[in-house]
């Protein structure tokens, strides 16, 4: 089973008061291109984790099966304790899991495939010795999103703090990251001002 925790607890500062992830793009929500993909893709579980301005989000998630949409009250606290709670929500049958940004609107469903693909064809010709654990795309030697882990990182991960991300975890353990190119570069485009909607 493949599990996604798609972040969705910021308070958008650079955004000019507006909330980015229910501002719309052709008449649909930012983060609505998130989910679209995810549930497009071969994901069994989408975890949504809320925060800020939460009923407003909820109110732009259309419902679906697939989909648990839960709040964090400590949201505040940095994007840690967010990855954190959505690690606690997700199901016990999860084999591996996507750590997802809901601003980042061009991430389609194929770059979760792929990524889910490389993970399974990589380590089923490896020995346990030295399979990769942290599955993660590049573009032009860059590390973008979205993240895939091994199950067995969800212990390391719940040991990060504050703003740290995957990232952190990247950085920890080089010799269980995957690194998977693609060749255009929108796992590196999030949407974090009113200039980059005005990009589309």
């Amino acid at each position: 089973m493949i599990s996604a925790i798609l972040l969705a607890a910021g308070t958008s500062t650079r955004m000019a008061g507006e909330n980015k992830l229910s501002k719309e793009i052709n008449g649909i929500p930012l983060i609505n291109y998130s989910i679209k993909s995810i549930l497009s893709s071969s994901i069994d579980e989408l975890v949504i984790v809320v925060g800020h301005e939460k009923e407003i989000i909820k109110n732009c998630i259309d419902v679906n099966k697939k989909v648990k949409i839960i709040f964090n009250s400590d949201y505040e606290n940095g994007i840690a304790s967010s990855i954190k709670f959505g690690l606690r929500n997700m199901s016990n049958k999860t084999e591996a899991f996507f750590i997802c940004l809901a601003d980042m609107p061009m991430i389609s469903q194929n770059i979760y495939n792929k990524l889910i693909k490389s993970r399974y064809n990589y380590n089923k010709k490896n020995i346990a010795e030295y399979t990769k654990e942290i599955i993660v795309p590049t573009h032009d030697g860059k590390k973008g999103n979205p993240v895939l882990f091994s199950k067995s990182m969800k212990k390391k991960i719940m040991n990060i703090t504050g703003d740290n991300g995957a990232k952190k975890i990247i950085e920890l353990y080089p010799r269980k990251v995957l690194n998977v190119p693609f060749k255009n570069n929108k796992i590196l485009l999030d949407f974090d001002t009113q200039e980059n909607f005005n990009f589309l």
